[in-house]
């Protein structure tokens, strides 16, 4: 036990160290095999790379869902071995006081920001959004100053908050229900306005609507966003977060104004599903990263490796993180799946 210990302290030592050095990947094109599963009982996974040193931070929500950690490595298959760092804990009462769920890191002018949902302990599903903020250059050292609710045109259910830039323009997207309550949440984008504001208009771009978005619950939510080609592409996932959870597709033409809900087009289908063949239920709630090489683009996502729940979507914490490359068509959209049809 000591020496397994003694062992994952250097590999966790030597992954800091090189967070701010060349990381050795960069300078090997060869792409390693991916050790799945990245991260153990991590959902909603988020990975960042560091474009000067190819090295990776990772953030994910913890299955006790009360506090946030960060963890670095300059390899992916090294993050399940690095030690994680608790940023944040959450507050003992009031806003940000239980069900601490799905943070996201980036870096937006220079500063650090997260953002993640939360409750209040006396009311714990008034999920709303809310914001921490970092100076440091490297978000596992200074100070998290918590900037507090990421407010938006409705006073409802919200959560996943993810940011991006375009053509010059900075843009939220994120889940929330609906004033008259008629589904669980939909996708939504503003323009940004500060790192913890928006502004309007403020528009819906996809409402649960068809079958494979409404099994359990109705729900548009996770969404993460990639450019290829000519598109902006916005994956995003649906239904209960057990092993009918699945990821859908929008997308919109590159030059196309994104905040016209005309922009915005929907795949009918799943681009990412439950597969019993090869064990992966209730895929989901990704986020995109280059791989070690610079260019390959890769997928993040969690699932859980069998279908009958210990206990509850919420209480089974075996949502692991995971990676695999994206191929794209054609067309330009992104495959999922491999020959063997996983």
């Amino acid at each position: 036990m000591a020496k397994n210990l003694i062992a994952t302290a250097i590999v966790s030592v030597l992954s800091m160290s090189c967070f701010y050095s060349v990381a050795e990947a960069n300078n090997n094109p060869t792409l390693m095999p991916i050790d799945n599963p990245i991260v153990l009982q991590r959902a909603d996974p988020w990975l960042v790379r560091d474009d000067k040193t190819g090295c990776y931070t990772f953030i994910g929500t913890s299955p006790k869902f009360d506090e946030i950690e960060l963890r670095q490595a300059c390899r992916i298959n090294d993050l399940k071995l690095a030690e994680p760092k608790v940023i944040w804990h959450k507050n003992e009462k009031g806003p940000m006081s239980t069900n601490i769920w799905a943070p996201e890191l980036h870096n937006v002018d220079g500063n650090w920001y997260i953002y993640f949902a939360a409750g209040d302990v006396e009311k714990p599903f008034s999920i709303r959004m809310y914001v921490l903020k970092n100076e440091s250059e490297n978000p596992l050292n200074g100070q998290w100053q918590e900037m507090g609710q990421l407010k938006t045109h409705l006073d409802s259910f919200s959560l996943d908050a993810t940011t991006f830039s375009h053509n010059g323009k900075r843009y939220l997207v994120w889940a929330q229900q609906n004033q008259p309550a008629t589904y669980n949440s939909a996708l939504w984008i503003a323009q940004m306005d500060s790192p913890t504001s928006i502004k309007e208009p403020i528009v819906t771009i996809s409402e649960p609507t068809l079958d494979w978005e409404i099994q359990g619950y109705k729900v548009n939510e996770g969404a993460a966003v990639i450019k290829h080609g000519n598109k902006v592409m916005l994956t995003y996932s649906a239904s209960a977060t057990d092993d009918r959870y699945a990821m859908g597709l929008l997308w919109a033409d590159a030059a196309a104004d994104l905040l016209d809900p005309a922009s915005w087009h929907k795949k009918q289908q799943p681009i990412f599903a439950s597969n019993e063949k090869v064990w992966r239920f209730g895929p989901g709630h990704n986020s995109f990263v280059k791989a070690e090489d610079g260019v390959t683009d890769l997928l993040i996502y969690h699932s859980r490796d069998y279908k009958e729940l210990q206990g509850t979507p919420l209480t089974d914490p075996n949502r692991h993180a995971r990676a695999r490359i994206i191929k794209w068509d054609d067309q330009g959209f992104p495959l999922l799946s491999n020959e063997k049809g996983d």
